[in-house]
């Protein structure tokens, strides 16, 4: 069944061309409607029914759903083309931005992953016990609540609901699996008369609950609270805020699907190795607390993490990687927005990257501003911080002029900042990030840019985000052979004493992505630019602390293949004549153990230490007072043996 697009002027505000929107799209467009969602509502029907449909109207999108759900028809696309290029001051003609986004719309998104959060409703409420008491009546027909009051809190009986006498220590997990720890202890004792008595205090009292209710307006129990599943919080003094939470905590009963955010891959993990310790990046950025060391990797716990992405931008080796979608769909969409653009005559294009605050802004410009210039493409993500340097160079190597990344309420500039000083080192001056909250500022700030310069030759942003990187500088930098990187940068190079490295080759055997290898035919410390993640491994394992990082780009051919950092002569045995080891390390050992060490007293004994294993055994084996050596062996007892012992009896 083939796609049909359903185009409106919305009652003659926007101009749409059809024609070249039908060309461009391969959609086919017969006519330009001017009130689809109302008087024409019919004609969206009767289309819906008989094809696929995607529908220019993101506004009334609940209404066109609804069409479809009435006549069992597919859900149909919908893409904002009013709002993000229609409503403009701009002169110049939307037509291949209108084009850009449709097709971008069109693209196929990988199915979200989930699992399932049951929650049977138990909740712990804490608070002053005037406002958490008055909270517990008005949600004790919904939830199972306790009532958690400070210490010297009078308790009065209720029925309705649970109160304990404590304070609380300390909290874990997210919705449906929260644990808190409860020091000085007290539940009420049943029966008498009066105020209930309380059980003796005792500390470490440990409860789990599906939902936290926390009134105290204090410091909250988690890092990034709004963000923790779960958890909700109100000032006790204000009650909007103290309804609106109340609210929130009633509706979280039954099953919940919590996306899954990200993939893990630990076997390409660069956080540690043999206990030593090396990248750190996602640990440093995640804002929630849901990334925890696992020895030589680490770990994402998925009800905990709130999908930011800020993870996915640092990891050097591509461990750890957004998947709600996935890079490779970010990239489609960057070379899906920039090719439709130009194949209908569009120049200079900028990529405006926003999220739903974003969109929102983007609409309020459009309806009571100037909108955005025909040339500023937006493109909405769901995980602006995951946004890293890989997706600002691909786009600007896909074709785009400029990135602008409009900054929004729950963006981790933890993340984004660092990136941008990468992604600017490599491509200087052609990316920002727009602390704008004016939509009107918005909209006057990408009027007054001027139009840049786009890429002549551009590339195909394909391969894993390190590749994507090194790909889009190539393009980037045409004539530059090594670009200077901040510190901390993912790539680079090491650089090797060599009066102090001694070839333990202890930074080969650690190294966790192949960076850094040995020959097996001699003594050769052998780098592998292209490979480096610059986790900082090498330079904490090394012994002589011989090895530094140097934050670089290689972007020659040199950079793909093994360079020999150090090497030395190997020592022949003077026994075998036999190849092993390093000859200045042998020679350096024999000087200073041979007739000062009690195990090298002796020249027979010094000689074992340059000779290879084999010699050395054999040595050994044959030496006075040998280890290995026993007593004269037995001889074999035999028939005339036995009888000759038979007659002496």
């Amino acid at each position: 069944m083939s796609k049909t697009l359903l185009v409106c002027d919305c009652l003659g505000s926007q101009t749409l061309n059809t024609d070249a929107l039908r060309e461009a799209t391969g959609l086919s467009c017969k006519t330009c409607y001017r009130s689809l969602c109302v008087e024409q509502l019919d004609v969206a029907a009767s289309a819906i029914t008989q094809s696929d449909v995607v529908i220019a109207c993101q506004q009334e999108a609940h209404r066109f759903t609804d069409v479809a759900e009435e006549v069992g028809a597919e859900t149909p696309i919908f893409v904002d083309i009013r709002d993000r290029a229609g409503w403009t001051d701009d002169a110049t003609d939307t037509t291949p931005k209108m084009a850009a986004l449709i097709a971008d719309a069109t693209l196929a998104e990988p199915l979200p992953k989930s699992i399932d959060v049951v929650t049977e409703g138990t909740c712990l409420l804490i608070g002053p016990a005037e406002q958490a008491l008055a909270a517990a009546e008005k949600l004790a027909d919904v939830l199972a609540v306790t009532v958690l009051l400070e210490p010297g809190t009078d308790v009065e009986p209720a029925t309705a609901y649970d109160c304990v006498i404590g304070t609380l220590h300390s909290a874990s997990g997210s919705l449906g699996q929260f644990e808190v720890r409860i020091n000085a202890f007290q539940q009420s004792t049943l029966g008498g008369r009066g105020t209930p008595a309380l059980t003796e205090p005792r500390d470490g009292a440990v409860s789990q609950c599906d939902v936290i209710l926390d009134l105290t307006g204090g410091v909250p129990l988690f890092p990034a609270p709004e963000k923790r599943d779960g958890y909700l919080r109100a000032d006790p003094r204000s009650q909007p805020a103290v309804a609106e939470a109340i609210l929130a905590a009633s509706q979280l009963v039954g099953t919940f699907e919590k996306p899954l955010y990200v993939r893990m891959e630990p076997s390409i993990c660069a956080h540690s190795r043999a206990e030593k310790p090396a990248c750190s990046n996602c640990l440093n950025v995640c804002p929630t607390g849901a990334i925890t060391s696992a020895g030589d990797h680490v770990e994402v716990d998925p009800l905990i993490c709130a999908g930011c992405g800020a993870c996915s931008a640092v990891c050097p080796s591509g461990a750890i990687s957004y998947d709600a979608p996935n890079p490779d769909h970010i990239f489609r969409r960057i070379h899906t927005l920039t090719s439709a653009y130009r194949k209908v005559g569009g120049v200079s294009p900028v990529l405006l990257v926003h999220d739903d605050h974003g969109t929102e802004m983007i609409s309020l410009a459009a309806r009571h501003g100037r909108g955005l210039p025909a040339h500023v493409i937006p493109m909405e993500v769901s995980a602006l911080s995951g946004f890293g340097h890989a997706e600002m160079l691909g786009a600007l190597a896909s074709g785009f002029a400029r990135v602008d990344i409009l900054l929004g309420p729950k963006t981790e500039r933890d993340a984004l900042d660092p990136q941008l000083a990468l992604a600017d080192a490599i491509s200087p001056g052609k990316i920002n990030l727009l602390d704008i909250t004016d939509p009107d500022g918005l909209s006057d700030w990408l009027f007054d840019q001027p139009v840049g310069e786009v890429l002549p030759d551009t590339v195909l942003p394909l391969g894993s985000r390190r590749q994507v990187a090194r790909l889009s500088a190539k393009a980037l930098n045409p004539n530059a052979t090594t670009l200077p990187l901040p510190e901390g940068a993912p790539y680079g190079a090491v650089v090797v004493d060599t009066d102090a490295c001694t070839l333990c080759l202890a930074c080969v055997s650690l190294c966790p992505s192949g960076a850094l290898a040995d020959n097996t035919d001699m003594p050769q410390l052998r780098f592998q630019e292209d490979a480096c993640l610059q986790c900082g491994l090498c330079t904490n394992v090394c012994p002589e602390k011989a090895i530094t990082l140097q934050p670089q780009l290689d972007l020659t051919d040199a950079a793909l293949s093994q360079a020999v950092l150090n090497e030395e002569e190997p020592f022949a045995c003077i026994e075998c004549g036999s190849l092993f080891g390093v000859k200045s390390t042998v020679e350096k050992i024999t000087e200073k153990l041979a007739g000062s060490h009690a195990m090298f007293g002796n020249p027979q004994a010094a000689r074992m230490i340059q000779m290879c294993d084999n010699c050395r055994i054999k040595a050994q084996y044959h030496s006075t007072n040998s280890p290995f050596a026993s007593g004269e062996r037995p001889r074999p007892r035999t028939t005339d043996d036995y009888l000759s012992k038979r007659r002496d009896h």
